[in-house]
């Protein structure tokens, strides 16, 4: 796709956005007050071949922010390309001017400027193009980052996965020209912003499509396969651990679970270390290929939704890719524990015991809590390799759900972080919400026989039993944060920049929150 910005620009389609208190925007037509509703979609068609006009509603006035502007920039491409129109031009300018959103740079915009889409998503992304989190006011942007929003959330609302479809849609736009006020930027001064917003959508749509794949095609050694592949012309070190190295380093976690699969498991361990005297971050995720629950095993019509039990891995495979091309200076490690979860004759049974290399016994209440199984040895190998600062993503529990809803993920562990993070995901879309770790819970670990159970013996509070679970597998000296996405990992149907499916969720977050801690490592100490 073309992307152009300038002036005034012939196209098939005007894209208009309105708040509630805007004007109509389309002289001599009357918008009812449900068009500038968020989220609204209003078509008004032409003709005598003029261009149609497409009015987007932003909703009130407060709280506009980039995350309403990726909601309309999504809801907009869809209903273009449903349409099958080929050429968009967007009215940026009439918010720009409104909200103060830009400060004219020195030197005039010219005419219209060609950028090509293909070029920013290339891997050699602008050193620190994922930036570092404010906590300013929501709507304190410049123009670069009004385009930055809408060019994201075009390319994720604009997402597919139809890979295995007979028909497949071509309705795609080849032209979206953007129309900014005079003298706000020139097409030179947003390549940036383009270049950040490709690799922004580019790692989000990697961790869709991993998600969103079918257990038959996307296993856990396809899955090794596939890391290694995307990550081999990335300055990502990629080593794996299976077999006898999972055995040495007392996985016991990972190999027990995958028992009672064909697929072998695997801990995927990625580098990227630009400087490594920086501390060391670990992102850790959980990536069970498909859920059966085991010997536990689910039931229901259609289960095919197990297969998202890897959108934490999937998370954080789109989080190294935004970070490893982005070109931030960095020293972060991922792991990934993956497995299958499936009953078979080999598979492990409820009052099974594992030891951890920590010591810790852990006697399997319920084979169907088999994420934190895998997450304790993921986190003791971080632990191994030196990191202080670790977050955890999984898709670790449907009570997750049940507390937040299905727009917000769960955060346990150092609150500072969990602030911090708070903070991205109200920027970026990917929200969080602090949640407690109380001790007195511990003791619906409690087991006869092991250390601890992996199960409540309680049917309450059992996000905070997981999360207090993972906790005894972290160093104290480390600052941990655990996020259970279990809530936010899909969506059933398309709205603003998702699509039915795989979200992407966290790859953002996570990518973002590394950015914000080496800005911090960076800063002189008090």
């Amino acid at each position: 796709m073309k992307i152009t910005v300038g002036n005034e620009q012939s196209a098939e389609v005007i894209v208009h956005l309105c708040r509630e208190s805007d004007g109509d925007p389309v002289p001599g037509v009357k918008l009812r007050p449900h068009a500038r509703k968020r989220g609204a979609v209003t078509w008004l068609y032409s003709r005598d071949q003029q261009p149609h006009d497409l009015i987007i509603g932003l909703g009130p006035d407060e709280g506009i922010s980039a995350e309403r502007i990726r909601e309309a920039a999504g809801n907009a491409v869809r209903a273009i390309s449903k349409e099958g129109f080929k050429t968009v031009a967007v009215r940026l300018d009439r918010l720009a001017e409104r909200f103060s959103a830009f400060s004219a740079p020195a030197g005039q915009a010219g005419g219209s400027a060609e950028l090509n889409s293909a070029e920013t998503g290339s891997a050699n992304g602008t050193e620190g193009s994922i930036p570092a989190v404010s906590t300013s006011a929501a709507w304190s942007m410049t123009v670069e980052d009004l385009v930055a929003a809408w060019a994201e959330g075009w390319r994720l609302g604009s997402y597919t996965f139809d890979l295995y479809k007979s028909n497949k849609s071509s309705r795609s736009v080849e032209h979206l020209h953007l129309i900014l006020p005079a003298g706000a930027c020139t097409a030179q001064d947003l390549e940036p912003a383009l270049k950040q917003a490709s690799i922004r959508a580019e790692g989000t749509m990697l961790a869709r499509d991993l998600c969103n794949e079918p257990p038959n095609v996307l296993h856990p050694e396809s899955l090794v396969e596939r890391v290694m592949e995307h990550f081999a012309e990335l300055p990502v070190g990629v080593r794996i651990y299976r077999d006898e190295e999972l055995e040495r380093l007392q996985m016991n976690g990972l190999l027990t679970v995958g028992l009672g699969s064909r697929y072998k498991p695997a801990l995927i361990e990625l580098s990227y270390a630009t400087d490594p005297q920086l501390p060391l971050i670990a992102l850790v995720g959980k990536g069970i290929t498909f859920d059966m629950g085991g010997m536990n095993i689910k039931s229901g019509r259609d289960l095919s939704d197990a297969r998202f039990d890897m959108g934490g891995a999937c998370a954080v495979l789109g989080a190294m890719d935004m970070i490893s091309r982005s070109g931030i200076q960095a020293n972060v490690t991922a792991l990934i524990a993956t497995a299958d979860n499936m009953p078979d004759a080999r598979a492990f049974v409820p009052s099974t015991v594992i030891t951890y290399p920590n010591g810790i016994t852990v006697q399997v209440g319920n084979t169907d809590a088999e994420g934190r199984l895998v997450l304790a040895d993921a986190l003791l190998h971080a632990d191994r390799l030196g990191a202080r600062e670790i977050v955890d993503i999984a898709t670790l529990t449907g009570n997750v759900g049940q507390a937040l809803g299905l727009k917000m993920a769960g955060a346990w562990g150092d609150r500072p972080f969990i602030e911090t993070l708070a903070a991205i995901g109200e920027k970026n879309g990917d929200r969080i919400w602090p949640m407690p770790l109380i001790d007195e819970y511990e003791e619906q670990l409690h087991s006869d026989y092991a250390d601890m159970n992996n199960i409540s013996h309680s049917p309450y509070g059992g996000a905070i039993v997981a999360a207090l679970f993972l906790r005894r597998f972290v160093d104290k000296a480390s600052r941990w944060v655990h996020i259970d996405m279990a809530n936010t990992v899909q969506v059933a149907s398309a709205n603003g920049y998702y699509t039915a499916g795989a979200t992407g969720y966290g790859a953002r977050l996570l990518a973002d929150f590394v950015a914000s801690r080496v800005e911090a490592a960076r800063q002189p100490k008090a």
